[in-house]
């Protein structure tokens, strides 16, 4: 027992960090993850007290619990046996393959990121790229539904800023939850969007097993009383107009057994006086497909060269970005039984009847719909005329109309998208493309 035994270095090294792992695991590890949800507890309760809806419980439990809570799911294990069955493939091999479904779409939500971080870069990004214009009742209309109803904020999809200018204008309300496609799962950006609560989907999956891994999820969150967005288009729109709405998540909601908790809608309606993918969508909806021709480098390159003018001073905001909360409508509103597909287009058209008429979409309009060159008087005039025909939906408050136009033609001169030569407003003809997508976000308040 006392004799020496001698080991090879790497040997002994190897041994050393088996137990230092041994003893965090068992001795150290449990007691630092009790401190910091400790902290974390207190994060939370601080967050609660200011916000108009608390974070739910569900919300905050950790991943790995949830991630058992579906797989195990009665509903979840019927349709893993009925994979099983229909793939001629061992049950266990169906059920690793549901863990793994789960792992992609549960999140793992941290408040402090959301709160701390997240919230503040979404504000930082709204107000250094647009002059950011709310609706005169979106306040009003959070702080009027229920406390312990369900909201979920269906909204139209222009860019993908949409995400930061929802997350940093309810941020004062609750903290969101949304659906992120695979575009989102690039490591490590997927690390910090599950981290604020998104959940992945698969755009294109159609089996089945995977289809109820998400319901599910979907369900369980609802009935937790998450606070979630959907964007019922199902993808950015690739000509400006509102696109019909896809029932899969929403007919999740539908399915949902709510008999201890209500389900409130809220219409958002979303407009730019830039998308920032414009070129890209105006170029893949004349191409007839969905795919994006943007590469990652002219990514980078853009945002570089947009921080490089601000650092020097140069940098102009690309315009107006607009939100608007429509009246909450209750799901109950919909009859004991509601249709998925008559809810879908009831929102959209409230969606519809809300969208902000800003003043770049009301030029463009202008332009696109006139035979010819306009006068800067003329056009001014027509744009007048459209405000007045729409009037009853404008929600945007504004001080000066003049300086608006002003500031719309400036920013159409600035892009190339029109020319102003000899006291006229000319379309660049091949720019009529890119003024017609904006002009087709509010098109629809002036068909007869």
């Amino acid at each position: 027992m006392t004799q020496t035994v001698e080991l090879p270095i790497w040997l002994f090294v190897v041994i050393l960090l088996f137990a230092a792992v041994t003893a965090l695991s068992h001795f150290l590890l449990p007691s630092v993850r009790w401190f910091f949800r400790l902290r974390l507890e207190r994060a939370v309760a601080r967050f609660n007290k200011r916000l108009t809806r608390p974070i739910e419980p569900f919300k905050l439990a950790r991943r790995h619990d949830m991630i058992q809570r579906l797989i195990y799911d009665p509903q979840v294990s019927q349709a893993i046996a009925d994979h099983a069955r229909a793939e001629g493939i061992p049950e266990n091999v169906a059920f690793q393959q549901a863990r793994r479904y789960a792992r992609e779409i549960v999140p793992s939500f941290s408040a402090f990121a959301y709160f701390s971080f997240g919230i503040r870069l979404a504000r930082f990004l709204a107000n250094t790229l647009y002059e950011v214009r709310t609706g005169t009742n979106n306040a009003t209309v959070i702080k009027k539904i229920p406390g312990d109803a369900t909201v979920i904020f269906i909204m139209n999809h222009r860019s993908n800023m949409d995400y930061v200018l929802v997350t940093y204008l309810a941020g004062e309300a609750s903290a969101l939850s949304y659906a992120v496609g695979e575009w989102a799962r690039v490591w490590p950006l997927s690390r910090l969007i599950r981290s604020m609560g998104a959940y992945f989907i698969r755009r294109k999956s159609r089996g089945a097993l995977y289809r109820k891994i998400l319901a599910r999820y979907v369900q369980k969150a609802t009935q937790g009383g998450v606070t979630q967005a959907i964007f019922p288009e199902g993808g950015l729109s690739l000509n400006g107009k509102l696109m019909p709405p896809k029932m899969g998540l929403l007919g999740y909601v539908l399915e949902t057994d709510l008999s201890d908790r209500d389900v409130v809608f809220v219409p958002v309606a979303i407009n730019y006086d830039r998308v920032l993918e414009d070129r890209v969508l105006i170029a893949a909806d004349q191409a007839g497909t969905r795919r994006f021709k943007a590469r990652i480098s002219v990514i980078l390159f853009f945002i570089l060269r947009k921080t490089w003018l601000r650092i020097r001073g140069k940098f102009l905001r690309f315009g107006e970005a607009a939100v608007v909360f429509g009246e909450p409508v209750p799901l109950r509103d919909y009859g004991p039984d509601p249709d998925v597909d008559h809810v879908a287009q009831d929102l959209m058209a409230r969606i519809a009847s809300e969208m902000p008429l800003l003043f770049v979409p009301l030029m463009a309009h202008a332009l696109v719909s006139s035979t010819g060159p306009l006068t800067a008087a003329a056009l001014d005039a027509e744009i007048a005329r459209l405000v007045e025909q729409a009037k009853t939906f404008i929600d945007i408050p504004r001080d000066d109309f003049g300086e608006a136009i002003a500031k719309a033609r400036e920013h159409l001169l600035q892009r190339g998208m029109i020319r102003a030569d000899a006291g006229e407003v000319t379309v660049v003809s091949d720019q009529r493309p890119a003024l017609t997508f904006y002009a087709n976000s509010i098109a629809h308040f002036f068909e007869k």
